[in-house]
Parts: structure tokens; sequence; C-alpha cells
């Protein structure tokens, strides 16, 4: 199984956070099974930005569908690295994720 490395963030994971998971979820399902609360407005259905992520070290992952890519210009901080979570299926190798600091769903119950 591969195994997910994600870097410290100030609320979700200041710690950071490693775990193994199984290939064929994306990292939103993972994350959440491995108590990092990443938030997700749309229910994972591709519908908004807010469970961006930026994927810094690995690959194998799925190909980004063209409503992925619409969405993802307009998230907070975007770079080349950028993904859905809910999106993105892992594969094979072991990633290395950043949650980013925003997200362009600011206001939410828990802040």
């Amino acid at each position: 199984m591969p195994q997910l490395m994600f870097l410290p963030h100030e609320e979700l994971c200041p710690d950071g956070a490693a775990f193994e998971a199984e290939s064929g979820i994306t990292i939103c399902d993972a994350a959440l099974a491995n108590g990092i609360d990443i938030e997700h407005a749309c229910e994972k259905s591709c519908a908004c930005t807010t469970c961006h992520v930026h994927i810094r070290e690995g690959g194998d992952l799925n190909e980004a569908t063209d409503d992925e890519d619409d969405l993802l210009d307009k998230a907070w901080g975007l770079d080349p690295d950028s993904r859905l979570s809910c999106q993105t299926v892992i594969g094979s190798e072991d990633l290395v994720i950043e949650i980013p600091k925003y997200t362009i769903n600011m206001v939410s119950e828990t802040h």
C-alpha cells in the first residue's frame, strides 16, 4: 500500500501526518479516514474547490478531468501541482501532500 505524507497544516494536522492508504480511493477519503478533516463542501462531487491540495511528491495518479481543471482555476494558491483531493485517486506510489492554508470557502461553522 502506498504511504501518504501530509505536510503540517496549522489547523488540520499541525504535526503533519503519515499513513498507508489503499490504492483506488481518493486522497480526500483517505485523509478523512485517518483523522484529517479536509473540507469538502460539495460532498466530493467535483463542484467546489474546498478540498484543493498540492501533490508535492509522487505520481501514478488518475488524470484530472476537464471539470476538475475548470474548478481548479478558481482555487486559492493554484500551482502546477494542484488537484482536488475528492477527484484524485491514489495509485501505487507514495505521495507527499500539502493542504493550502486557505480555501475559497473562508467562512465555515468551525472557524
